[in-house]
This record gives C-alpha cells, sequence and structure tokens, in this order.
C-alpha cells in the first residue's frame, strides 16, 4: 500500500467550535440574568470549573461548556466577590462607573476610558 491509500490516511479528528473571547481582562461586564456586574480579571476558553460547580447550576438555565468563562471581581447591591461566569451570560456594562471590590487596586492600575488598565505584573 501507497502512504496516500485511504486506509493509511490519519483520520480527521472534530473538536467542538470554541468562541472566541468578547471580552478581555480589564472589561466591564454585566451578568445577563441576575442583578450584578463586575471586572474581568482571567479567562477561560473553555469551562475549567468544577463537575459540581456546573451540575449545581439549575439545568434549564446551565450554559454550555464549550464557551469562553470569565473570572470577575464582582459587585451587587451588598456584597463583593469573585465570579465565574460563562460568556452567554455576560453584555458589556454601559455604565462605565468603578467597579467596588477590594482587590481591584490589587490587581488593575486604575480606570481609564470604562475599562481597568491591569498591572503589568498580571499580564500573560
Amino acid at each position: 500500500m501507497t502512504p496516500e491509500s485511504s486506509s493509511e490516511l490519519p483520520k480527521a479528528v472534530t473538536a467542538p467550535l470554541i468562541e472566541r473571547a468578547r471580552f478581555a481582562p480589564g472589561d466591564i461586564v454585566r451578568h445577563r440574568m441576575f442583578d450584578f456586574r463586575g471586572v474581568v480579571f482571567d479567562i477561560d476558553p473553555v469551562f475549567a470549573n468544577s463537575d459540581e460547580w456546573y451540575e449545581a447550576i439549575p439545568e434549564a438555565i446551565r450554559p454550555a461548556k464549550e464557551q469562553p468563562y470569565y473570572h470577575l471581581l464582582a459587585e451587587s447591591e451588598d456584597s463583593s466577590y469573585i465570579a465565574y461566569v460563562s460568556q452567554q451570560n455576560l453584555v458589556a456594562d454601559g455604565d462605565g462607573g468603578p467597579i467596588d471590590h477590594p482587590q481591584i487596586d490589587a490587581m488593575f492600575d486604575g480606570l481609564e476610558r470604562g475599562r481597568y488598565r491591569i498591572r503589568a505584573i498580571h499580564r500573560h
């Protein structure tokens, strides 16, 4: 047989299409369904949290794993926390105001034109 014969050719691998990240570190975003906003500080190209975390989301609103997921310094009306949110559940925040989170100054150099400037020490 020659290398061109179909029995010797490698099989095609099909991988799920993965969306490109719409947001970047420093972008301020808002959740589509829940009343909180935050600033992106890291991005996973696909879901990278625990199965327990994923399964705890009600099936009716559970997002697909094959999309970017964002780590946010988040704030709601009464607290600040770190959130992990799928791309399909985020929109750009039109407010442009600062995020009230105790870790902002450790990761960012300030707010400029509606987005945070990430500190050089945290850049990839």
